[in-house]
């Protein structure tokens, strides 16, 4: 049997027609670039995240650049970020010309340390960047708190996280603003790069608007140096197909989460495999389902060589990333994400998997730790 990572065919085939009719609409209208069919997808994501306003950009890095930009992060400031996260999360802020600041993951959540962020406040500190890793939300309330006692600006990255939830309210929506990417291997993917803003007032909402048009409100006459930002209408009309069946999808990888800790206590008890744990009052939506295993790299060859697809994420902490290396980073600066990624892996949870798919899966993991 083969189990791929990802299957974009099998989530594709049922909702072809739909597809292919909205991407011949903008191909018959000739009109690429933002216009009413961003707008309304704009509205509609909006609604669906309980968001004040949401501003559809070209990818997910980029919705987290245009927010830092938005907020006036800049040089001389800091930006408190996790060291364990894809390289977007740290690298807008360098882009802004801001220094970024490393610190510490939860060893359950792999999300941002409370504690460790408050130990690396200073005065010189703009913003905290929690990243809802893998699709569970940070903890939000401890953050907010610290962020507004020390004045600095709350930007969430969402990127892996759309419709993930944090008692009861959508990831995206607490700071004063957030990043979704709709890459395609993304809960909600699109049919390329795609990305989003959230925002949590009309002032910022205008600027990163603004910002995303090389800063122009008229054509020609910039007001501020911004960039192209700017979302494809195509890709809001193949995002615009897909969201309605955004929380059947959700539901599916949930349920597949659910069967592999069923399937694990049947078929494989006793191995040295940790499963993802979904934390009290969260929706976790598992873009990603990340175990941590004894003899890792073992395992991902194993799985490989009986054709099941996994995948080892961020197996460099920024910290000890050589683009990094001028902020001194060294190994056992952030014990918790350095062994993360030497342990963690990624096994398929797409909302398509079948159960004799993932019995297989769990077979085949089960097979490697009996034989070795």
């Amino acid at each position: 049997m083969k189990v791929p990572l990802l299957d974009l065919a099998a989530q594709y085939a049922p909702i072809r027609n739909d597809v292919v009719a909205a991407v011949t609409r903008i191909v018959d209208t000739q009109q690429f670039i933002l216009g009413r069919e961003v707008a309304s997808f704009e509205e509609e994501v909006a609604a669906y995240l309980g968001a004040h306003d949401a501003i559809g950009v070209s990818s997910g890095t980029d919705a987290l650049l245009v927010a830092m930009m938005a907020l006036g992060i800049g040089p001389g400031d800091e930006v408190i970020v996790p060291t364990y996260s894809f390289f977007a999360t740290a690298g807008c802020v360098s882009r802004v010309g801001a220094r970024p600041v490393f610190v510490d993951v939860d060893p359950v959540s792999y999300n941002i340390d409370v504690e460790q962020v408050q130990a690396a406040l200073t005065p010189r500190t703009k913003a905290i960047v929690p990243v809802h890793l893998y699709g569970q939300s940070a903890e939000m309330d401890a953050l907010l708190a610290l962020a507004r006692d020390a004045g600095v600006a709350v930007i969430e990255d969402a990127a892996q996280a759309i419709g993930a939830t944090y008692r009861g309210r959508r990831v995206g929506t607490f700071g004063r603003a957030g990043g979704f990417s709709f890459y395609p291997s993304k809960n909600l993917g699109a049919a390329g790069d795609a990305g989003l803003v959230t925002v949590a007032d009309e002032e910022l909402a205008e600027k990163v608007r603004l910002l995303r048009v090389h800063g122009a409100r008229r054509t020609y006459h910039h007001e501020e140096v911004g960039g192209n930002f700017r979302m494809a209408a195509i890709q809001a009309a193949v995002l615009r197909v897909k969201l309605p069946h955004l929380e059947a999808w959700t539901e599916a990888r949930r349920r597949n989460a659910d069967r592999y800790r069923a399937l694990f206590a049947a078929l494989a008890p006793g191995v040295p495999v940790s499963l993802p744990v979904e934390l009290p009052e969260r929706r976790h939506v598992y873009n990603q389902f990340v175990i941590r295993a004894e003899r890792r790299d073992g395992l991902q060859q194993w799985l490989h060589a009986h054709d099941v697809g996994c995948e080892i994420y961020y197996p460099v902490p920024f910290h000890l990333q050589p683009c990094f290396a001028d902020l001194g980073g060294r190994a056992g600066q952030c014990p918790v994400a350095e062994r993360a990624a030497q342990e963690t892996l990624a096994l398929p949870i797409y909302s398509e998997l079948t159960e004799a798919q993932q019995q297989y899966v769990v077979e085949t993991i089960a097979a490697f730790y009996r034989q070795s």
